[in-house]
């Protein structure tokens, strides 16, 4: 008999957009062409560290134990794919959607079971053709890790779950339209962006723009009251802070809390020198910061 366990995992779930259509218009074409998208998906799957968990009709399951390569190899896959379909007529492309989640399951033998499975399922069914969909247990473990974008769906409906599973779209390929990755029947009106997207990094240039003109001002101001003291410095400073706070934020190609603690101390160093009298006491402070974030990263690894 198999023995069955709970485990944590990640369930990754595919399957083909408009496959009956694509049957009934070429049943033997369509079929070879399963085939290849299956071996090829099925290859960077375990390529990714991940396995096969069972196939069929035009779906697919896997698990990763790994959430940062469960979402790599989600996006290879649908990389790989739109290059098997570049020469295929438009109305006869083999689009997959996919949705990966992160969560408790039952393992019976091979199999696994269980609200995690389902929800996997559910949100693949929300993306839109070869685009991919997360739960948030994912969001929350790759959104500094991989370089991609994504788009808050808002919460998702899931059958036999008691609360809504707030998901996110993978954005694909740098500067892909996040409409477009977007399943129109999953957002919830007064959907926002994630930070990730663009108009939060548009804000923040803005405001960027912003501070550097208060602050060229503040120079002009000074210089033309000129008393032998150079006093916009520290309103330049406090503005440059609340700027470069504000890219922080708006940014992900550098994890956000890397970048704020890097923030603060170049800040905490500006201070030491503007207000020099011949002491870099800065440096006890950096090194209390950098004692806490050797601390932190070695009870987190």
């Amino acid at each position: 008999m198999n023995e069955t366990r709970r485990k944590l995992t990640t369930i990754f779930s595919a399957d083909v957009q408009d496959y009956t259509r694509l049957m009934g218009a070429d049943e033997e074409g369509t079929l070879a062409m399963l085939k290849r998208s299956r071996e090829a998906m099925s290859g960077l799957i375990v390529a990714h560290g991940g396995r096969v968990i069972n196939t069929w009709g035009d779906g697919l399951i896997a698990e990763f134990p790994s959430v940062v390569e469960a979402v790599r190899a989600a996006v290879d896959v649908q990389n790989e794919l739109a290059g098997m379909n570049t020469a295929r007529p438009a109305d006869g492309r083999m689009l997959f959607r996919i949705g990966i989640n992160l969560g408790d399951v039952i393992a019976e033998g091979d199999d696994i079971y269980g609200d995690g499975v389902n929800i996997a399922a559910r949100l693949q069914a929300s993306a839109v053709a070869g685009g991919i969909v997360i739960s948030n247990t994912v969001y929350d473990q790759v959104r500094n890790k991989v370089a991609v974008g994504f788009d808050f769906l808002g919460p998702l409906a899931v059958k036999n779950v008691a609360e809504a599973v707030p998901s996110y779209a993978v954005r694909i390929g740098e500067g892909a339209d996040s409409s477009s990755q977007r399943p129109v029947s999953a957002v919830p009106a007064g959907a926002v962006s994630t930070p990730d997207a663009g108009p939060r990094s548009t804000k923040a240039r803005k405001v960027g723009a912003l501070y550097a003109v208060a602050s060229a001002a503040l120079v002009v101001i000074n210089l033309l009251s000129w008393r032998g003291v150079f006093w916009a410095a520290w309103p330049i400073l406090a503005f440059a802070f609340l700027a470069a706070m504000s890219w922080v934020r708006s940014q992900n190609r550098i994890d956000r809390r890397v970048a704020a603690v890097a923030v603060v101390g170049l800040g905490i160093v500006a201070i030491n020198l503007l207000s020099w009298h011949g002491t870099f006491w800065a440096i006890w402070p950096l090194l209390g910061i950098a004692v806490a974030a050797g601390i932190r990263w070695a009870m987190r690894s």
